[in-house]
């Protein structure tokens, strides 16, 4: 079983957001079958059974095992991935794009690149997955608290500055053999894990300035752009 999957068929996304079936999958992290499921979860057998194949023929869920009780067969049945991600792609060309409107100081284009992030790495996932490979990826995962707004317009300017310099020394764009990198550096408040708890900006949200004023979301993204315009699709070297 995946830790992961992305979900990349708009019909598989439709089976995994039916109530009834997102509930049979978050039960089947531990294999079952039909009529296990139906008495956990309080359901007619007959329409887990249905609802299971359906699950089946998307490739949301799997048969773990066959069990031969007297003259009947009882299927077992696990989901392939513990948790599910629906790719952005799914909804083809209303799915965002980060180039059309590139803006450091926008929520909503640090939105539309891990929107990017999600399809372009789930299609790596789901290819390197056929062709039983493995795929370079890094990642890093930090918090910070800042006294200030100020300090937060400096850490992000200083974050800029040293993503860019390191992208201009290690691009190489005439290198024969040479593999593009996409490099995405987001910079974002943490919301509140309270209800109805304001943030710094008030009850408006995610920002500490108006529109425009300061490094709202994502300051030193399109920096870190310049790694490269395709991911990759191969295993390190």
């Amino acid at each position: 079983m995946l830790e992961v999957a992305v979900i990349e068929e708009p019909a598989a996304a439709e089976a995994s957001l039916d109530p009834m079936r997102s509930r049979l999958l978050a039960a089947l992290t531990e294999p079952g079958s039909a009529a296990m499921l139906a008495a956990r979860l309080g359901l007619p057998r007959q329409k887990v059974n249905y609802h299971l194949k359906e699950l089946e023929r998307h490739g949301l869920v799997e048969l773990a095992e066959e069990r031969r009780k007297g003259n009947v067969t009882e299927r077992v049945y696990r989901a392939t991935a513990s948790s599910y991600v629906i790719s952005p792609g799914v909804l083809a060309a209303m799915s965002p794009d980060p180039a059309r409107s590139p803006d450091q100081l926008s929520a909503r284009w640090l939105l539309a690149l891990g929107s990017r992030l999600v399809q372009e790495v789930g299609s790596l996932l789901t290819g390197a997955s056929r062709a039983r490979r493995r795929v370079a990826t890094f990642g890093i995962d930090a918090q910070v608290r800042f006294a200030s707004a100020a300090d937060r317009a400096a850490f992000a300017e200083e974050l800029a500055q040293s993503v860019a310099a390191l992208v201009s020394r290690y691009h190489d764009e005439s290198a024969p053999g040479g593999r593009s990198h996409r490099v995405v550096v987001g910079l974002h408040q943490i919301p509140s894990a309270q209800p109805g708890a304001e943030t710094e900006a008030g009850a408006a949200g995610a920002g500490a300035e108006p529109a425009g004023t300061g490094p709202e979301a994502d300051a030193a993204g399109s920096a870190a752009e310049g790694a490269g315009t395709a991911p990759n699709q191969e295993n390190p070297r």
